[in-house]
């Protein structure tokens, strides 16, 4: 076990290896926190890691699939084992599979419900008795950061299945903060709008062309590193204060 020096804090964020995830590495890591980045390509996490390392940022690329409950508890027990302590927890990892939900597969609902929301699950469950160790020290605090989305805030026709999630996401942080804030843990829910990342590729492309030239056309989407500087914010805070709900939409967004 490598223990983290005391000023320095830990934090583990999944969905690492691009996008929101990946701009959270590196800013936490020019912070001086210490980075246990967790996704599914390793080799990305492996050249995200290798980019950071010449600023003297502490980067651990844990490959795993996270879908699997198992894989995502052991990343916690890995951030514990290898640094002896965990501070921070950003669940960020996600998909969105648009469409009609009357012809939309079943299977594309399990992948958004396993990784949306289930994954969040067992990684948050896994890591509260070390962020409760956390908030009992010098820091007097530890966060959880659960990224959620606009989505979570407003139902729209053919988000049917991935609304549900980004509600559920929603709700349990709110709920679990008010289990957790006597501890010291603050629970926030950061609620992007439209972003440029990756989360669009993963949508058929038909729906894609149709969703994107209506209401989904932003001119100007944020940028991962915004969201990243915002979870920034809300664990940067001084202890005695939490943010635990915050949309960030492009300035160009009226939805």
């Amino acid at each position: 076990m490598t223990e983290a020096s005391p000023g320095a804090r830990v934090a583990l964020v999944t969905g690492a290896s691009s996008g929101i995830g990946a701009a959270t590495v590196r800013r936490f890591a020019a912070r001086g926190h210490i980075v246990v980045a967790v996704a599914r390509r390793a080799e990305r996490l492996e050249k995200l890691a290798a980019e950071i390392a010449p600023s003297g940022g502490a980067v651990l690329p844990v490959a795993a699939d996270i879908t699997d409950g198992r894989q995502g508890r052991d990343c916690v027990a890995r951030a514990v084992d290898e640094f002896g302590r965990l501070d921070i927890v950003v669940n960020n990892a996600g998909i969105m599979l648009l469409g009609p939900f009357e012809s939309s597969p079943p299977e594309n609902w399990e992948r958004m419900l396993s990784l949306n929301l289930l994954s969040m699950l067992h990684i948050t469950q896994e890591a509260i008795p070390h962020l409760r160790a956390a908030a009992s020290g010098p820091r007097a605090v530890a966060d959880v950061v659960n990224v959620g989305s606009v989505a979570g805030r407003v139902a729209r026709a053919n988000f049917a299945v991935y609304n549900a999630t980004k509600f559920g996401v929603t709700a349990f942080s709110e709920a679990l903060r008010q289990e957790v804030a006597p501890d010291g843990i603050r629970v926030g829910c950061v609620q992007p709008g439209a972003v440029d990342t990756e989360l669009l590729d993963h949508v058929d492309p038909t729906v894609r062309e149709r969703l994107l030239s209506g209401s989904l056309g932003v001119a100007r989407p944020a940028r991962a590193e915004d969201i990243a500087q915002t979870i920034d914010f809300l664990v940067g805070l001084d202890p005695g204060a939490a943010v635990n709900e915050l949309v960030v939409r492009s300035a160009r967004q009226p939805y």
